[in-house]
């Protein structure tokens, strides 16, 4: 079996703490001992590019139960749980080709990896796989079933690649499901974000500036939990309606150049490019943080930094101090990745039970429908977002009530009014 892993020794750390993530992952739990029955996906080739943190590997665990041959790159180069990815390798036999901290040769030589295997589906956290099948890869695209997307900016990439008529296999929005982005997107990257910001900086939130940049679902849930914990926060957005959601959740909404001269601790969440940039930076007060919890590192101009800057040094684990040329100091944290996965462990295992039970149920999905699909993005199945619903509300031992059929038919019905 190939594989690319730091060190197989670390194995038996990265089972413990895979089996007390599977703890609060029933739902995924329930479709992995159905998998184990049923066998869905049997000699189905999977590539999956993702972070590889404990609750990836009970993901690729209900996989490889349902008769799929799994294979495992990183999606982010410095997510990997170095222990995890090793515990795939040695207890479960699944490989995988991820190194925390490898630069991006080994990133993107890993991606090759994992389509040396000649996936039939491929699962995606912000369409690295999709792209490089289309762009390096296309003598696979004849035998790929389809794809799955993890993510918001893997959406508006594959959306992009649909408009311009170059998508080629069916994908599955798994982050457009219900109980994904109502859940991982607000309550996982929320609470995963200010563990992450904390882990790394040791700052006290209470009364202190926070700036939110963006205020889609991820940006609403940090900006939940960042007030939960004291802090004075400022939103931005250039969407007015959800500015307007914003000052109506009680936040003070402001510009980008005004945000700049008042906040403490900055956090991007856009999917976009260069939403903090030179003429923001040039605004900072003296020690500013700033941090990116969307998906790639370039929300926040780096470059631009560095040229601001005649000097900068590492002051802490995942914290880099720029000084620049005005004597004022800028703090980078995670290098502009992903801080919520950098400094941290990501989202709790307890929310991604719901994503990645929509990721396994959207590759059983792409099989049984094989060859009816076309080459577009496919919402998740109402019936699937359903269902997981459902599970996760037994799992937690919640009740809730059922129509009765008078009410049913009243919803059905134009008859009846006043």
């Amino acid at each position: 079996m190939k594989y690319d892993v730091k060190d197989t020794a670390l194995a038996p750390k990265g089972l413990n703490r895979i089996e007390w993530a599977d703890q609060s992952m029933p739902v995924l739990r329930l479709i992995r001992e159905r998998f184990e029955q049923e066998k869905p996906l049997e000699g189905t080739r999977i590539a999956a590019c993702l972070h590889v943190t404990t609750e990836t590997a009970n993901l690729a665990r209900a996989l490889k139960c349902g008769g799929a041959e799994v294979y495992l790159c990183a999606s982010n180069p410095l997510s990997t749980q170095d222990d995890v990815a090793a515990s795939l390798v040695e207890d479960f036999e699944i490989p995988v080709f991820a190194i925390n901290g490898e630069d991006n040769d080994s990133y993107y030589s890993h991606i090759q990896a994992v389509l040396e295997e000649k996936p039939q589906i491929t699962m995606d956290d912000g369409a690295d796989l999709v792209t490089a099948v289309l762009s390096d890869r296309k003598d696979l695209i004849p035998g790929i079933i389809g794809s799955t997307e993890e993510t918001t900016t893997g959406i508006i990439r594959l959306r992009s690649m649909e408009e311009e008529g170059v998508l080629r296999f069916p994908v599955m929005a798994v982050n457009d499901a219900n109980t994904k982005h109502l859940f991982d997107n607000r309550y996982g990257t929320g609470q995963s974000t200010v563990d992450g910001i904390i882990r790394a900086t040791n700052l006290l939130l209470a009364g202190t500036p926070f700036v939110v940049v963006g205020y889609g679902w991820c940006g609403r849930g940090v900006a939940m939990r960042a007030r939960g914990m004291g802090a004075h926060v400022m939103v931005t957005e250039v969407d007015p309606l959800r500015g307007l959601e914003a000052i109506m959740d009680g936040f003070q909404v402001v510009p980008m150049a005004e945000a700049a001269k008042l906040g403490k601790i900055f956090v991007t969440l856009t999917g976009n490019k260069h939403v903090l940039r030179k003429e923001h930076f040039e605004l900072m007060a003296d020690g500013a943080v700033i941090s990116n919890s969307g998906h790639f590192n370039v929300e926040i101009d780096i470059p631009a930094l560095e040229s601001l800057s005649k000097e900068k040094r590492v002051v802490r684990e995942f914290v880099e101090e720029y000084l620049l040329e005005n004597g004022r100091r800028i703090y980078l944290l995670g290098e502009g990745r992903l801080i919520n996965l950098t400094a941290a462990e990501g989202h709790p295992a307890s929310v991604m039970d719901m994503s990645f039970a929509n990721q396994s149920l959207a590759a059983e999905h792409l099989v049984k429908t094989q060859g009816e699909l076309k080459a577009q993005v496919y919402p998740v199945p109402p019936e699937i977002d359903q269902e997981i619903a459902r599970l996760k509300l037994a799992s937690m031992g919640v009740q809730i009530d059922e129509l009765t059929s008078e009410q049913k038919t009243y919803l059905r019905s134009w008859t009846e009014g006043t």
